[in-house]
């Protein structure tokens, strides 16, 4: 189910979508398979603090060898599962291919009716408090545990994920060398459920008064960050990822190259818009894709919310990490 679905049931039943037990919609679908080659390994670890507790799953690819790795730490979006988003998305694929690790974090029912981030409450978009600081322990985790390389450390997430992405970006810029946001919203566009709906119809404000005080102060606090939106996307207005990557923008304080791009690839045509700092590493990157919904470009039919067709997010993702221009 969408995040524009879930969060039309709960306004109808007038909840905000924090109450605690099970959550009174449809069935979900099965939960796909996940391969894993020999000698990777998909393990299952668990995180507690003050904040709260979370499961999660860790893939480390086979050609481990000894060099410090990087870790991408990917949110799924509503009513998804860490298996489920691992799949539609081939990160684990790319990740065996590539050599890093990743992480995929996972929402229970209890934190949320439709397994969705909350993204929208004020609780949880400040540093040191809530999912930003459960997220945040577990990637330091992560990085106790295996030989992570601390200066290539993302975060990534699709839809309710996308945003709590835009989110930990934010109020976390020193353990996120770049972020990732797919069909997502900004940091402070809501500060409620009455807020979030305005905000996913493209009526969203500038960074709420309380949160302005969570981001960290200067010259670039603001994470790389390169944006998907579908142009037919119907359950988050795409004028989000404009403001997203508005906001990465205005975080570059020294000389750029600015290109617009429009092109075809996977079926599907797109424009890319790039910025460049002073050293030709892509700051920010906004890529508006024709014809796709609420759904990940590239991805696998075996996820949800995945549409073959397009871009391949993931592996252009990936590259953007590596601060590279194009693929090679």
């Amino acid at each position: 189910m969408p995040l524009g679905e879930v969060l039309k049931l709960l306004r109808q039943a007038g909840l905000p979508g924090l109450r605690q037990g099970p959550a009174p919609f449809a069935k979900s679908r099965e939960a796909p398979s996940v391969s894993v080659p020999d000698g990777a390994t998909y393990l299952t670890r668990t995180f507690s603090c003050e904040a709260g507790s979370r499961d999660y799953k860790v893939y480390v690819p086979s050609r481990a060898g000894t060099r410090k790795r990087p870790l991408i730490v990917m949110l799924h979006g509503c009513t998804q599962d860490p298996d489920d988003f691992a799949v539609g998305t081939g990160m684990n694929r790319l990740a065996e291919e590539h050599g890093f690790i990743v992480a995929y974090p996972r929402q229970p029912v209890m934190a949320n009716q439709a397994a969705c981030w909350n993204w929208f409450s004020i609780a949880d978009q400040m540093r040191d408090a809530g999912e930003p600081s459960i997220i945040a322990g577990i990637t330091r985790k992560i990085m106790a545990e295996f030989n992570v390389d601390a200066k290539r450390v993302y975060v990534a997430g699709l839809s309710a994920g996308g945003a709590m992405a835009a989110n930990m970006s934010a109020t976390y810029p020193e353990l996120y060398a770049a972020t990732g946001v797919h069909s997502g919203l900004p940091h402070g566009s809501a500060t409620d459920v009455v807020s979030a709906f305005a905000a996913m119809r493209g009526r969203s404000n500038s960074t709420a008064p309380a949160l302005k005080q969570t981001r960290r102060k200067g010259a670039n606090d603001r994470v790389r960050t390169i944006v998907f939106h579908g142009a037919s996307d119907q359950t988050v207005h795409p004028s989000n990822a404009e403001l997203i990557f508005a906001e990465a923008r205005a975080g570059l304080t020294h000389p750029a190259q600015v290109t617009q791009h429009d092109g075809s690839m996977g079926g599907r045509a797109y424009t890319r818009q790039v910025i460049l700092d002073a050293n030709g590493v892509p700051h920010a990157e906004h890529w508006a894709i024709e014809g796709l919904g609420h759904a990940w470009s590239g991805g696998s039919a075996d996820g949800s919310y995945t549409d073959q067709h397009g871009p391949d997010a993931s592996r252009e993702m990936l590259r953007f990490f590596a601060g590279t221009p194009e693929l090679r």
